[in-house]
């Protein structure tokens, strides 16, 4: 596997709030996997992190070469690309190991995408929060 693309999202209800990540991975525009999982209590920007960081362990699995991510989190690409420091003590230790992740790649570029082009993350990461509250709804 040479070249993955991914694209990521965190989505919090509330903030913080019940949390998912969703990330769709594709090779040559084709689908090679979906990921959404539940992650906790958390705000966004975590969320945000954590969709990264998963998103980079399944690229690794695949075993690829070069990564290109995309994400509707100016604040996340920004930090990934250096342009905004990062400031939050609480994000700061999901930055270091994303980037520690990212180094693991011959290649890796992070790209910011309007919302709109980011339709299917975003779909993931609220079933993500679903997954919860139907597990919530089960034990009733």
């Amino acid at each position: 596997m040479t070249e993955l693309t991914l694209f990521i999202d965190g989505a919090s209800r509330g903030n913080p709030g019940h949390a998912g990540i969703g990330i769709r991975i594709e090779a040559g525009g084709e689908l090679l996997t979906e990921h959404c999982e539940y992650i906790g209590c958390t705000t966004n920007n975590v969320a945000e992190y954590r969709a990264l960081i998963k998103g980079l362990e399944i690229a690794a699995q695949f075993k690829a070469n070069r990564v290109i991510v995309f994400s509707d989190s100016e604040l996340v690409v920004r930090q990934m690309n250096g342009t905004y420091k990062v400031k939050s003590g609480g994000l700061l230790p999901l930055y270091q190991t994303a980037r520690m992740q990212s180094r693991i790649f011959d290649g890796f570029q992070i790209k910011h995408v309007r919302r709109e082009q980011n339709r299917e993350a975003d779909r993931l990461a609220n079933q993500g929060i679903a997954t919860k509250d139907s597990a919530d709804t089960s034990k009733k």
